[in-house]
C-alpha cells in the first residue's frame, strides 16, 4: 500500500505558545532513543567492572557468565541499531511540526524514567506485532473485537460507516484488527514513545518478520536460562499494509481529554489498559459519554492500575471498580456485559521466572438512544 493512501499522523497543539513546549518535549523524548546505547552499556560495564574485582577462582567459575555479558553488549547493540531505524527522519510522521534543529548538541541528558520508557517501547513491539504476543493480544484485544462485530455485524450495516476510536492505542494493533475488519477505526496515543514506534511498523513496515528486537536484554533477573535475557524476536507478523481497499485508519497524537471535544461522533470507543491512565478517571469517563453518539457503545478491558498514584509531583485519584461502575452509571451508561477476573498480562516476558498477571475487569456500556433519552424526560416531566 501506497503511504500516500495509509494513515497520517498528527500532533494537536492547542494554541501558539504551547509550539516551544512540544519542541522541547519532542526533543527529550528523541534524547531518550539516543541515549539508550550509552545507557544500556553503562549498566553492563558496571557488572563487567564488579566481576573483574571478584576473587580469581571465582572468575574462573564465572566464565559462561563474562561470555554472556558479551552477548548482552551484541544485544544492545542491536536493539540500537533498530532505534536509529524508528526514529529515522521521524518529523516526517506529524503533519504540523517543523524539523528540529540537530539534536545531538541541543538535547539534553535524558531522565531515567525516560530511558526505562524506550525499554518499555521495544517491549511493545513483542505484545503488538509478533507472533510470540499472539497470545497476550488473544486475550486482551479478542474480546473487544469480537463484541464490535457482535453490536456491529457486517452482514447488516455498512461496516465503513461505524466509526470507532481506540484511546491509549499504544503500537496499534488493537485499531489496525478493527480497521482491518472493514471499520473506520482512529487510534489515539499521548506517549510520543508510542507514537514514534508505532509510525515506524504502521508507516514503514512493509513485509513481514523485517526486523528483530531484544525486548528482555535489560531483565538481569528471574533468568532461568541466559540465551532467555538475549533472546530476539521478530516483527511484524504480519505485514501492517494489508488493510483492505479505502480503509479509514488513522492515528492521532495527543492527550485524550483535549483531542476529542466533539460531542456524538463515535459510535463506538473501546478501551483496553487505558482508564487507569488518568489523574482523574471521572473525566475519561464523562469524555467518552460524550463523544459517543446516542446509543453509541463502549467497550472496555483492563485493570486499575492507575498509573499517576505514586509520583509524587502528580495529583491523582484512584477508586475501586466498585466506585468506578458507580460513576459509570450515574453520567448515564447503561451495563449490558460485566465480567471481573479476566486473567490478562502487559508485555509479559513468557520465560521469566517471574510473571505478573492482572485480574481485569471486561465490560460493555452502552449511552442510551435518544427515544430513550426523551422517554426518560416524558416520565420526570409528568
Amino acid at each position: 500500500m501506497d503511504d500516500s493512501k495509509y494513515t497520517k499522523y498528527k500532533t494537536v497543539i492547542k494554541q501558539e505558545e504551547d509550539e516551544e513546549e512540544e519542541r522541547q518535549h519532542f526533543l527529550r523524548i528523541i534524547s531518550a532513543f539516543n541515549f539508550y546505547r550509552t545507557h544500556s552499556l553503562q549498566r553492563v560495564a558496571k557488572t563487567e567492572s564488579y566481576l573483574l574485582s571478584l576473587p580469581e577462582h571465582h572468575q574462573k567459575l564465572l566464565k559462561n557468565y563474562r561470555r554472556h555479558l558479551r552477548e548482552i553488549r551484541l544485544c544492545i547493540e542491536k536493539n540500537d541499531y533498530l532505534i536509529k531505524q524508528i526514529t529515522r527522519n521521524v518529523t516526517n510522521m506529524f503533519e504540523n511540526v517543523e524539523s528540529p534543529e540537530p539534536m545531538k548538541s541541543m538535547s539534553p541528558l535524558p531522565a531515567v524514567s525516560d530511558l526505562e520508557k524506550v525499554q518499555a517501547t521495544l517491549k511493545q513491539f513483542v505484545r503488538d506485532w509478533s507472533e510470540e504476543g499472539a497470545h497476550e493480544r488473544n486475550s486482551c484485544y479478542q474480546p473487544i473485537i469480537e463484541e464490535i462485530i457482535t453490536n456491529f455485524p457486517p452482514d447488516m450495516c455498512l461496516s465503513q460507516d461505524v466509526r470507532v476510536l481506540v484511546p491509549g492505542a499504544g503500537l496499534g494493533r488493537l485499531a489496525y484488527e478493527i480497521a482491518r475488519r472493514g471499520y473506520s477505526c482512529q487510534g489515539n496515543e499521548f506517549s510520543l514513545f508510542m507514537l514514534i514506534a508505532s509510525n515506524f511498523v504502521l508507516n514503514r513496515c512493509r513485509g513481514t518478520h523485517l526486523h528483530t528486537v531484544f525486548p528482555w536484554v535489560h531483565q538481569y533477573v528471574n533468568n532461568l536460562e541466559a540465551a532467555h535475557q538475549t533472546e530476539g524476536i521478530s516483527f511484524p507478523d504480519i505485514n501492517p499494509a494489508d488493510l483492505p481497499p479505502n480503509t479509514h485508519f488513522s492515528m492521532a497524537a495527543g492527550d485524550f481529554l483535549e483531542v476529542y471535544t466533539e460531542k456524538e461522533e463515535w459510535d463506538c470507543v473501546a478501551t483496553c489498559f487505558f482508564i487507569d491512565c488518568a489523574n482523574n478517571v471521572v473525566a475519561f469517563i464523562e469524555t467518552i459519554y460524550n463523544i459517543l453518539k446516542p446509543g453509541g457503545l463502549w467497550i472496555n478491558l483492563g485493570p486499575l492500575l492507575y498509573h499517576f498514584s505514586d509520583i509524587l509531583d502528580e495529583n491523582s485519584i484512584e477508586p475501586s471498580y466498585e466506585v468506578v461502575r458507580e460513576v459509570i452509571l450515574g453520567v448515564g451508561f447503561k451495563m449490558e456485559k460485566e465480567e471481573t477476573n479476566v486473567r490478562t498480562t502487559y508485555a509479559q516476558n513468557p520465560v521469566s521466572m517471574l510473571h505478573y498477571e492482572y485480574k481485569s475487569v471486561f465490560f460493555v456500556c452502552r449511552k442510551p438512544a435518544l427515544e430513550e433519552d426523551n422517554h426518560l424526560a416524558g416520565m420526570i416531566m409528568s
